[in-house]
């Protein structure tokens, strides 16, 4: 192969793929020149390269929104740094799964093997991207909220762009109300309840939080016979703090959640913060 046509064949195959300069050589003097071969090659050594790097933990990222007639589907892309996650590469990676994503209406698993506009799988390329970045990348969550039963509302907080950001939240309503349906979706950002009211509350969750209180009380010197007293009353405490309908309104605290919505119901809520709980 002729120095001209080598040059051209890389310039090719880097175009096709974003790999530098020198594992595209590589790639092309194994192959013999042919670039779908190499393509193969660059995709099978991106395996071996991702492979090492999934042992990181990965809590940096984006979460994006994508809206369309009326429904809604959040997706949390992980990086392992901040400074990945302002890369073009990576945020157009993003963008095209936020796409995709809403289409298979949050199915991860259904994502990963749609094939992206450069020809290949959302998985390929992910691996791809993970070899080209050098840092783990993951599909970490998803959500939908369909169009049916209620009216979705959503929020983005910190955003970078439209619909993408660090912290996102969606709430439903069982009415059409814009204005509260947004400054409630910013208060659940804000506030991060984690369920609607007390009914919804875990059991395990409740149990557990008073196991704690009790322990912390207890460490702390109080007697015994005040323990039950003042762990009920910091156990109502923790139900009102956590409970969408029982918090403070952000935008007023003379007022709950529950005075604000009065006779507007919450059907459901989530809460998407970038890395929270990796």
């Amino acid at each position: 192969m002729s120095d001209k046509k080598l040059l051209e064949s890389i310039k090719k195959l880097r175009e096709l793929t974003g790999i530098g300069f020198k594992d595209c050589k590589l790639a092309i003097d194994e192959t013999n020149g042919d670039v779908e071969k190499s393509i193969e090659f660059l995709r099978k050594k991106g395996i071996a390269k991702a492979s090492k790097k999934m042992s990181r933990t990965a809590s940096e990222g984006l979460a994006l929104a994508r809206e369309e007639n009326e429904e809604i589907a959040i997706v949390e892309i992980n990086s392992e740094t901040d400074f990945v996650a302002k890369n073009e590469d990576f945020i157009s990676f993003c963008k095209e799964i936020s796409e995709i994503n809403f289409s298979q209406k949050g199915d991860l698993e259904k994502t990963k093997g749609v094939i992206m506009k450069n020809k290949n799988s959302v998985n390929d390329c992910l691996i791809d991207l993970i070899a080209k970045i050098g840092e783990k990348i993951t599909l970490r969550r998803s959500v939908f909220f369909d169009n049916k039963n209620g009216k979705n509302y959503h929020y983005v907080h910190g955003a970078i762009e439209k619909n993408i950001g660090k912290i996102i939240s969606i709430v439903k309503l069982n009415k059409e109300l814009p204005e509260i349906g947004i400054k409630l979706a910013m208060h659940i950002a804000a506030s991060s309840p984690i369920s609607i009211d007390k009914s919804d509350l875990k059991k395990e969750l409740i149990e557990k939080e008073l196991e704690i209180i009790k322990a912390e009380l207890l460490n702390s010197g109080k007697k015994t016979e005040m323990i039950e007293k003042i762990s009920q009353g910091k156990l109502n405490k923790y139900i009102s703090d956590n409970t969408l309908m029982n918090q403070v309104w952000i935008m007023d605290p003379k007022l709950k959640v529950s005075d604000v919505l009065k006779d507007v119901k919450v059907l459901n809520f989530v809460r998407f913060k970038v890395g929270e709980g990796v």
